[in-house]
């Protein structure tokens, strides 16, 4: 049954119609295709799309079952998490252009570290997980237990820890609605996040083992399993941004292809990247989605789309049509 489209959807259908903004249209349409085929989706969040409170759109995509796996960085983990948490404590600075090397060494021993025009306070943010999460890695590794970056962030924000110090719609949150749906995750490099860092200090002072935490590898075959588990209708993959968030899991299909030798794996079925990384020399961010067929990625009749742009313009958009708004 067709739904009827929302005020949005229909601003879109009928205004975007030429160079970037068509190519929105057309990703969108090829997004919502895909579903309708009995497709699966992975989206990846690289950049700082969770500050960017972009789980006030995406929460709702995961629990409309929009979105089957998510590749994100470290940060994205994170930061949607404590801006649950430090909402109010955040600082918005409309005029960072501006700033002088001075004024930025006056943000940091105010403890707001800034990401483009929002400062994220490190002791309503930062040190609040840090105190809940060292319990609950200590309380692993005391079990003998061993869980992926993201599986200890569905452990706290299931276990209430955190609730007293919500600031935000809990609603809003990505990460709470992929906790409630235990959605899977992948989140490569998660070491160069904070609280990745954090657990670093922690293993060098002697107070946990590197390998109460699950490394990247282990989230590589767990994609790969998953991956050859989901792939009978196809999975189609929707970047957000650049970076290891989109180079980490699409590189599962040559793997399992190549390298693994099941010439069955089926390549990805939809490919968009949102970016404003301009295609040049040695660039993957902005390398042509063609360029990844001769990589084995993509094949040549899948749908292939990139919108040159803002993500965190396009990206709610593009779910605003996905949701019917």
């Amino acid at each position: 049954m067709t739904k009827t489209k929302g005020e949005i959807s229909k601003f879109i259908e009928k205004y975007y119609l030429h160079f970037n903004a068509a190519a929105l249209v057309d990703a969108a349409k090829g997004y919502e295709d895909q579903l309708n085929d009995g497709a699966k989706m992975l989206v990846s969040l690289a950049g700082a799309m969770s500050t960017a409170e972009l789980g006030k759109i995406f929460a709702e995509i995961i629990r409309q079952d929009k979105v089957h796996i998510v590749s994100c960085t470290g940060a994205n983990l994170e930061e949607d998490i404590m801006n649950l948490v430090a909402h109010s404590h955040y600082k918005r600075v409309p005029n960072y252009r501006d700033l002088t090397p001075k004024e930025e060494w006056g943000l940091l021993e105010k403890g707001l570290n800034r990401v483009t025009d929002t400062c994220i306070p490190e002791e309503e943010a930062f040190r609040r997980l840090q105190e809940h999460i060292f319990k609950i890695w200590k309380d692993a590794e005391e079990k003998g237990e061993r869980y992926l970056p993201h599986e200890f962030m569905y452990k706290m924000l299931l276990s209430g820890v955190l609730e007293e110090h919500y600031e935000i719609d809990l609603k809003d949150s990505w990460m709470y609605a992929a906790a409630e749906k235990n959605l899977p995750i992948v989140c490569p490099g998660w070491e160069d996040s904070t609280m990745g860092n954090i657990f670093a200090s922690y293993v060098l002072k002697g107070e946990l083992k590197a390998s109460t935490m699950k490394s990247g590898i282990e989230y590589m075959t767990f994609l790969a399993d998953w991956y050859t588990d989901n792939s009978e209708n196809g999975i189609g993959f929707f970047q957000i941004g650049g970076g290891i968030a989109g180079d980490f899991p699409i590189c599962v299909v040559p793997m399992l292809y190549q390298d693994m030798e099941r010439t069955e794996t089926p390549f990805w079925s939809y490919f968009c990247q949102i970016s404003d990384s301009t295609t040049s020399y040695g660039s993957y961010s902005g390398a042509v989605p063609n360029e990844k067929i001769t990589w084995g990625k993509l094949d040549i009749d899948t749908p292939k789309f990139i919108i040159e742009s803002d993500a965190t313009i396009v990206a709610p958009l593009i779910f605003a049509y996905l949701l019917d708004l």
